[in-house]
């Protein structure tokens, strides 16, 4: 039996807001029914650009009832950019506490908070202002690795099992905490994958788009990152996609544990580019590309 605070409890048992909004400006839907965990979001804003009203519907455990509930009480009377200050550790703060095991069900109310405000932007025709996407959410703890690190590589090499995003990502290699919730990432993509929300990877080990021809030059460039850049990297939790050639600009991406490297610059420029130089052509130019 999981230890729930008495606030966590009286949300599972009373739990506020719940339902949906007629017409609402931003409606967030995530997770699965499949999973196990599935939860939408609608809210609606005043004549100031304020959440005058929230509600949700979640199919999940009492935890994930739990902060659902507590999620649009403290979103409501904000603006877009003060809710999306609200951290998944504000609104486990906010319940006294979560079980560690149950922490994802705090991250899932954020994102669907996230997804929310999204579809409101869209309706609008208008771009999504960064700061209202920025919250990322760091599952391991012993090395630091964020959910979205997790997540892209589960989709990228299809992982099945914990060991495999270990491998990957280092994630879960330590105190082994993480991995009720590292289970929950892998299934959830698995999911989206088998149902066809995601279109699932092609073999190989770097993913290739939108490359114009270049002859052999390519070849060698490809031959490089996968025989030896991308296994020496994969050695230490991290990896590197082919994004494009551009003339000599050869445009990469880290992944794994080098995506929140702060030494990702010099793997690029010091390493990964004196490489591709020394044995493809002195006059490349590795650029990293963001996600």
């Amino acid at each position: 039996m999981w230890d729930y605070s008495d606030k966590v409890l009286d949300h599972f048992m009373n739990p506020r807001n719940v339902g949906t909004l007629e017409d609402p400006d931003g409606v967030g839907e995530v997770g699965s029914m499949a999973c196990g965990d599935a939860l939408r979001l609608t809210f609606k804003l005043d004549a100031d650009e304020r959440i005058a009203d929230a509600r949700f519907q979640t199919f999940g455990c009492g935890s994930a009832i739990a902060s659902s509930s507590i999620l649009t009480e403290m979103i409501k009377g904000k603006t877009l950019e003060e809710a999306a200050s609200i951290t998944n550790e504000d609104i486990a703060r906010e319940l006294d506490g979560l079980p560690r095991e149950k922490m994802h069900c705090s991250v899932m109310g954020r994102e669907a908070l996230e997804a929310a405000m999204i579809d409101y932007y869209k309706k609008l025709g208008k771009g999504v202002p960064c700061t209202l996407i920025k919250q990322d959410v760091e599952i391991c703890h012993c090395f630091q690795v964020n959910k979205s690190t997790i997540r892209d590589a589960v989709m990228q090499y299809q992982l099945k099992d914990i060991e495999d995003v270990t491998h990957h990502t280092k994630a879960g290699g330590g105190c082994t905490q993480c991995h009720h919730d590292i289970q929950h990432i892998i299934d959830e993509c698995l999911e989206k994958i088998e149902s066809g929300e995601a279109e699932a990877p092609q073999d190989g080990v770097v993913q290739i788009s939108g490359l114009p021809g270049n002859g052999g030059r390519l070849e060698q460039v490809r031959e490089v990152l996968e025989n030896d850049i991308a296994r020496a990297l994969r050695t230490d939790g991290g990896d590197i996609e082919l994004v494009e050639i551009r003339g000599n600009e050869v445009h990469v991406r880290l992944t794994g544990a080098c995506a929140s490297c702060p030494s990702s610059q010099a793997t690029i420029k010091g390493w990964v580019e004196g490489q591709l130089r020394e044995h493809v052509s002195e006059d490349l130019e590795v650029i990293e590309v963001g996600r």
